[in-house]
């Protein structure tokens, strides 16, 4: 298994805890006969994120742009992996993703301005570099 690839699992294995983080308190705020129904806007009040503690919200949010994020890491991984192209600086890359993407969820969930958009950035760029990397080489 290449170092990006291990990252990526470490990765997977963050938004599943993510995922826990966030479902832990929103069952506690809103209770489980909300958190488990079909979530239809008229007959549960609005979305859980509006339901929720400000904190609790941004934990979704969190996760949901970790979802968003991990495709594109995921594509990089993807690309270095079958393009053979697996370097010291890819690796590099893919650790600091793993890195930034840590940080974000405190980031978040604590409202660090301006570091959460720079934490964020960070990992994109990471990301984005592996895949020009693996372009070139």
């Amino acid at each position: 298994m290449t170092p990006e690839l291990t990252v990526l699992a470490l990765a997977g294995l963050l938004q599943a805890l993510q995922f826990t983080l966030m479902a832990i308190p929103a069952n506690l705020e809103v209770g489980t006969g909300k958190t488990l129904s079909p979530r239809d806007k008229g007959r549960s009040g609005g979305s859980i994120e509006e339901q929720v503690s400000p904190r609790t919200g941004r934990l979704i949010r969190a996760m949901n742009n970790h979802f968003e994020a991990l495709i594109l890491f995921t594509i990089a991984v993807v690309v270095v992996t079958l393009g053979n192209a697996s370097t010291p600086f890819t690796v590099a890359c893919a650790w600091v993703y793993l890195g930034a993407r840590i940080l974000y969820v405190p980031a978040y969930a604590f409202g660090w301005v301006p570091w959460r958009s720079f934490i964020w950035f960070v990992g994109f760029l990471a990301t984005l570099a592996m895949i020009v990397a693996a372009l070139i080489s």
